[in-house]
Protein backbone atom coordinates (compact mmCIF):
# COMPACT_ATOMS: atom_id res chain seq x y z
CA UNK A 1 0.00 0.00 0.00
CA UNK A 2 2.87 2.38 0.87
CA UNK A 3 4.56 1.74 -2.47
CA UNK A 4 1.34 2.52 -4.34
CA UNK A 5 0.94 5.85 -2.50
CA UNK A 6 4.56 6.78 -3.17
CA UNK A 7 4.18 6.15 -6.89
CA UNK A 8 0.97 8.21 -6.91
CA UNK A 9 2.67 11.16 -5.19
CA UNK A 10 5.60 11.05 -7.60
CA UNK A 11 3.23 10.92 -10.57
CA UNK A 12 1.33 13.98 -9.34
CA UNK A 13 4.46 16.08 -8.78
CA UNK A 14 4.93 18.83 -11.32
CA UNK A 15 8.62 19.79 -11.46
CA UNK A 16 9.69 23.17 -12.80
CA UNK A 17 13.03 21.75 -13.92
CA UNK A 18 14.38 18.26 -14.48
CA UNK A 19 18.14 17.86 -14.82
CA UNK A 20 18.90 14.79 -16.86
CA UNK A 21 22.14 13.35 -18.27
CA UNK A 22 23.11 14.17 -21.85
CA UNK A 23 21.45 11.75 -24.26
CA UNK A 24 22.41 13.32 -27.58
CA UNK A 25 25.06 15.66 -28.93
CA UNK A 26 22.36 17.51 -30.84
CA UNK A 27 20.23 18.17 -27.77
CA UNK A 28 21.39 21.74 -27.17
CA UNK A 29 18.82 22.62 -24.46
CA UNK A 30 17.77 25.77 -26.28
CA UNK A 31 14.48 25.77 -24.39
CA UNK A 32 16.40 25.98 -21.11
CA UNK A 33 18.38 28.92 -22.50
CA UNK A 34 15.13 30.78 -23.17
CA UNK A 35 13.84 30.01 -19.67
CA UNK A 36 17.03 31.49 -18.21
CA UNK A 37 16.88 34.69 -20.30
CA UNK A 38 16.73 36.78 -17.11
CA UNK A 39 20.08 35.34 -16.08
CA UNK A 40 21.40 36.13 -19.54
CA UNK A 41 20.49 39.81 -19.16
CA UNK A 42 21.96 39.84 -15.66
CA UNK A 43 25.28 38.52 -16.95
CA UNK A 44 25.34 41.14 -19.72
CA UNK A 45 24.84 43.83 -17.08
CA UNK A 46 27.61 42.27 -14.98
CA UNK A 47 30.04 42.51 -17.87
CA UNK A 48 29.43 46.24 -18.16
CA UNK A 49 29.74 46.85 -14.45
CA UNK A 50 32.99 44.88 -14.31
CA UNK A 51 34.34 46.80 -17.30
CA UNK A 52 33.61 50.24 -15.84
CA UNK A 53 34.58 49.45 -12.26
CA UNK A 54 37.58 51.42 -10.98
CA UNK A 55 38.19 53.13 -14.33
CA UNK A 56 38.72 56.86 -14.83
CA UNK A 57 37.18 57.26 -18.28
CA UNK A 58 34.41 54.67 -17.94
CA UNK A 59 32.34 54.30 -21.17
CA UNK A 60 34.79 56.56 -23.02
CA UNK A 61 37.08 53.54 -23.37
CA UNK A 62 34.70 52.25 -26.03
CA UNK A 63 35.63 55.31 -28.11
CA UNK A 64 39.29 55.58 -27.10
CA UNK A 65 40.28 52.14 -28.39
CA UNK A 66 39.05 52.48 -32.01
CA UNK A 67 40.17 56.13 -32.21
CA UNK A 68 43.77 55.39 -31.22
CA UNK A 69 43.84 52.26 -33.38
CA UNK A 70 42.65 54.31 -36.36
CA UNK A 71 45.29 57.00 -35.72
CA UNK A 72 48.08 54.41 -35.61
CA UNK A 73 46.82 52.62 -38.74
CA UNK A 74 46.55 55.93 -40.58
CA UNK A 75 50.12 56.90 -39.71
CA UNK A 76 51.76 53.48 -40.26
CA UNK A 77 49.82 52.00 -43.17
CA UNK A 78 48.47 55.18 -44.75
CA UNK A 79 51.39 57.60 -44.44
CA UNK A 80 54.47 55.37 -44.11
CA UNK A 81 53.47 52.27 -46.09
CA UNK A 82 51.25 54.13 -48.55
CA UNK A 83 48.63 51.37 -48.78
CA UNK A 84 45.70 52.34 -50.99
CA UNK A 85 42.34 53.13 -49.41
CA UNK A 86 40.57 53.37 -52.80
CA UNK A 87 39.98 57.11 -52.59
CA UNK A 88 38.43 57.06 -49.13
CA UNK A 89 40.06 59.21 -46.40
CA UNK A 90 42.37 56.84 -44.47
CA UNK A 91 40.83 57.54 -41.01
CA UNK A 92 37.37 56.62 -42.30
CA UNK A 93 38.66 53.56 -44.17
CA UNK A 94 40.57 52.18 -41.18
CA UNK A 95 37.81 52.94 -38.69
CA UNK A 96 35.36 50.94 -40.79
CA UNK A 97 37.56 47.86 -40.70
CA UNK A 98 38.53 48.33 -37.06
CA UNK A 99 34.96 48.56 -35.77
CA UNK A 100 33.89 45.45 -37.68
CA UNK A 101 36.99 43.46 -36.73
CA UNK A 102 36.82 44.39 -33.04
CA UNK A 103 33.39 42.81 -32.67
CA UNK A 104 34.53 39.46 -34.05
CA UNK A 105 37.84 39.42 -32.16
CA UNK A 106 36.22 40.34 -28.82
CA UNK A 107 33.61 37.60 -29.21
CA UNK A 108 36.28 35.03 -30.05
CA UNK A 109 38.88 35.90 -27.40
CA UNK A 110 36.42 36.23 -24.51
CA UNK A 111 34.39 33.15 -25.44
CA UNK A 112 37.54 31.06 -25.80
CA UNK A 113 38.14 31.16 -22.02
CA UNK A 114 34.57 30.63 -20.79
CA UNK A 115 35.21 27.25 -19.15
CA UNK A 116 38.44 28.35 -17.49
CA UNK A 117 37.14 31.70 -16.25
CA UNK A 118 33.84 30.37 -14.87
CA UNK A 119 34.83 26.92 -13.59
CA UNK A 120 33.99 27.87 -9.99
CA UNK A 121 30.47 28.97 -10.95
CA UNK A 122 29.80 25.99 -13.19
CA UNK A 123 30.79 23.61 -10.42
CA UNK A 124 28.35 25.04 -7.85
CA UNK A 125 25.03 25.75 -9.52
CA UNK A 126 23.11 24.53 -12.54
CA UNK A 127 22.12 26.73 -15.44
CA UNK A 128 22.46 26.22 -19.20
CA UNK A 129 26.19 26.61 -19.82
CA UNK A 130 25.50 28.21 -23.19
CA UNK A 131 24.15 31.23 -21.31
CA UNK A 132 27.68 32.37 -20.47
CA UNK A 133 29.12 32.62 -24.01
CA UNK A 134 25.84 34.10 -25.26
CA UNK A 135 26.11 36.86 -22.67
CA UNK A 136 29.59 37.67 -24.00
CA UNK A 137 28.32 37.98 -27.58
CA UNK A 138 25.43 40.23 -26.53
CA UNK A 139 27.54 42.49 -24.30
CA UNK A 140 30.05 42.87 -27.15
CA UNK A 141 27.16 43.73 -29.45
CA UNK A 142 26.33 46.68 -27.20
CA UNK A 143 29.98 47.72 -27.30
CA UNK A 144 29.95 47.39 -31.09
CA UNK A 145 26.85 49.61 -31.24
CA UNK A 146 28.71 52.37 -29.39
CA UNK A 147 31.72 52.12 -31.72
CA UNK A 148 29.45 51.94 -34.75
CA UNK A 149 27.91 55.22 -33.60
CA UNK A 150 31.42 56.70 -33.65
CA UNK A 151 31.81 55.47 -37.23
CA UNK A 152 28.49 57.07 -38.25
CA UNK A 153 29.54 60.37 -36.69
CA UNK A 154 32.82 60.37 -38.62
CA UNK A 155 30.97 59.40 -41.79
CA UNK A 156 28.54 62.30 -41.32
CA UNK A 157 31.41 64.71 -40.63
CA UNK A 158 33.15 63.80 -43.89
CA UNK A 159 29.91 64.13 -45.84
CA UNK A 160 29.30 67.60 -44.38
CA UNK A 161 32.88 68.43 -45.35
CA UNK A 162 32.01 67.65 -48.97
CA UNK A 163 33.14 64.03 -49.36
CA UNK A 164 31.07 62.13 -51.93
CA UNK A 165 30.55 58.46 -51.04
CA UNK A 166 28.76 55.93 -53.23
CA UNK A 167 26.69 54.36 -50.46
CA UNK A 168 24.60 51.60 -52.07
CA UNK A 169 21.87 49.09 -51.32
CA UNK A 170 24.38 46.53 -50.02
CA UNK A 171 24.09 48.51 -46.80
CA UNK A 172 20.88 46.51 -46.24
CA UNK A 173 23.07 43.45 -45.58
CA UNK A 174 24.43 45.11 -42.44
CA UNK A 175 22.28 43.09 -39.95
CA UNK A 176 23.20 39.86 -41.76
CA UNK A 177 26.90 40.73 -41.60
CA UNK A 178 26.77 41.36 -37.85
CA UNK A 179 24.85 38.13 -37.28
CA UNK A 180 27.38 36.12 -39.28
CA UNK A 181 30.29 37.74 -37.42
CA UNK A 182 28.66 36.85 -34.11
CA UNK A 183 28.14 33.26 -35.28
CA UNK A 184 31.78 32.95 -36.30
CA UNK A 185 33.12 34.53 -33.12
CA UNK A 186 30.86 32.38 -30.95
CA UNK A 187 31.49 29.21 -32.94
CA UNK A 188 35.28 29.47 -32.96
CA UNK A 189 35.26 30.56 -29.32
CA UNK A 190 33.20 27.53 -28.25
CA UNK A 191 35.55 25.19 -30.10
CA UNK A 192 38.63 26.71 -28.50
CA UNK A 193 37.17 26.82 -24.98
CA UNK A 194 36.18 23.16 -25.28
CA UNK A 195 39.70 22.19 -26.32
CA UNK A 196 41.37 24.29 -23.61
CA UNK A 197 39.89 22.03 -20.93
CA UNK A 198 42.66 19.59 -21.91
CA UNK A 199 45.10 21.74 -23.87
CA UNK A 200 45.76 24.96 -21.95
CA UNK A 201 48.26 26.15 -24.58
CA UNK A 202 45.42 27.09 -26.92
CA UNK A 203 44.47 29.98 -24.65
CA UNK A 204 47.91 31.54 -25.24
CA UNK A 205 47.70 30.79 -28.95
CA UNK A 206 44.43 32.68 -29.32
CA UNK A 207 45.88 35.75 -27.58
CA UNK A 208 48.30 36.54 -30.40
CA UNK A 209 46.75 34.37 -33.12
CA UNK A 210 43.79 36.73 -33.46
CA UNK A 211 46.15 39.63 -34.14
CA UNK A 212 47.92 37.63 -36.85
CA UNK A 213 44.62 36.69 -38.48
CA UNK A 214 43.74 40.37 -38.72
CA UNK A 215 46.53 40.85 -41.25
CA UNK A 216 45.02 38.05 -43.34
CA UNK A 217 41.72 39.97 -43.34
CA UNK A 218 41.08 43.14 -45.41
CA UNK A 219 40.95 45.40 -42.37
CA UNK A 220 43.89 47.68 -43.20
CA UNK A 221 43.83 47.16 -46.95
CA UNK A 222 41.17 46.58 -49.63
CA UNK A 223 40.95 43.16 -51.24
CA UNK A 224 41.54 44.75 -54.65
CA UNK A 225 45.08 45.73 -53.57
CA UNK A 226 46.10 42.11 -53.01
CA UNK A 227 48.02 40.62 -55.97
CA UNK A 228 45.84 38.32 -58.06
CA UNK A 229 48.02 35.25 -57.44
CA UNK A 230 47.67 35.61 -53.66
CA UNK A 231 44.10 36.88 -53.49
CA UNK A 232 42.59 33.42 -53.13
CA UNK A 233 44.45 33.00 -49.82
CA UNK A 234 42.74 36.07 -48.38
CA UNK A 235 39.39 34.92 -49.78
CA UNK A 236 39.77 31.66 -47.84
CA UNK A 237 39.32 33.75 -44.71
CA UNK A 238 35.57 33.58 -43.95
CA UNK A 239 35.66 37.15 -42.63
CA UNK A 240 36.88 38.62 -45.91
CA UNK A 241 33.50 38.64 -47.63
CA UNK A 242 31.81 40.16 -44.58
CA UNK A 243 34.21 43.07 -44.04
CA UNK A 244 34.45 43.85 -47.75
CA UNK A 245 30.64 43.93 -48.02
CA UNK A 246 30.39 46.06 -44.88
CA UNK A 247 32.85 48.60 -46.28
CA UNK A 248 31.39 48.52 -49.79
CA UNK A 249 27.85 49.13 -48.53
CA UNK A 250 28.69 52.15 -46.38
CA UNK A 251 31.61 53.68 -48.29
CA UNK A 252 31.05 52.42 -51.81
CA UNK A 253 34.68 51.33 -52.17
CA UNK A 254 35.74 48.23 -54.04
CA UNK A 255 33.00 45.88 -55.11
CA UNK A 256 30.66 43.23 -53.79
CA UNK A 257 32.38 39.83 -53.94
CA UNK A 258 29.38 37.51 -54.17
CA UNK A 259 31.42 34.32 -54.07
CA UNK A 260 33.37 35.45 -50.99
CA UNK A 261 30.16 36.53 -49.25
CA UNK A 262 28.45 33.23 -49.99
CA UNK A 263 31.50 31.37 -48.69
CA UNK A 264 31.34 33.46 -45.50
CA UNK A 265 27.71 32.47 -44.96
CA UNK A 266 28.43 28.75 -45.39
CA UNK A 267 31.48 28.83 -43.11
CA UNK A 268 29.64 30.84 -40.45
CA UNK A 269 26.86 28.26 -40.26
CA UNK A 270 29.30 25.32 -40.21
CA UNK A 271 31.54 26.84 -37.52
CA UNK A 272 28.55 27.88 -35.40
CA UNK A 273 26.94 24.41 -35.47
CA UNK A 274 30.27 22.66 -34.89
CA UNK A 275 30.99 24.94 -31.91
CA UNK A 276 27.60 24.21 -30.32
CA UNK A 277 27.99 20.45 -30.73
CA UNK A 278 31.55 20.35 -29.35
CA UNK A 279 30.61 22.65 -26.46
CA UNK A 280 27.60 20.44 -25.70
CA UNK A 281 29.81 17.35 -25.61
CA UNK A 282 32.47 18.80 -23.32
CA UNK A 283 30.30 20.75 -20.85
CA UNK A 284 29.05 17.65 -18.99
CA UNK A 285 32.50 16.63 -17.66
CA UNK A 286 34.78 19.64 -18.14
CA UNK A 287 34.85 20.37 -14.37
CA UNK A 288 36.91 17.19 -13.90
CA UNK A 289 39.62 18.34 -16.27
CA UNK A 290 39.67 22.15 -16.20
Amino acid sequence: MTEILTEKVVAEENWDLEIRPQNSLFNLHLRDVWQYRDLLLLLVRRDFVAFYKQTIFGPLWFFIQPIFTTIIFTFVFGRMAGISTEGVPPPLFYLTGTVAWNYFSECLTKTSTVFRDNASIFGKVYFPRLIMPLSIVISNLVKFSVQFLLFLLMLAWYKVDGLILNTNYYILLFPVIILLMAMQGLGWGLIVTALTTKYRDLAFLVAFGVQLIMYATPVIYPLSSVPEKHRYLIELNPLTGLIETFRHGFLGTGQFYGQAFGYSIIMSVIVFIAGLIIFNKVEKNFVDTV
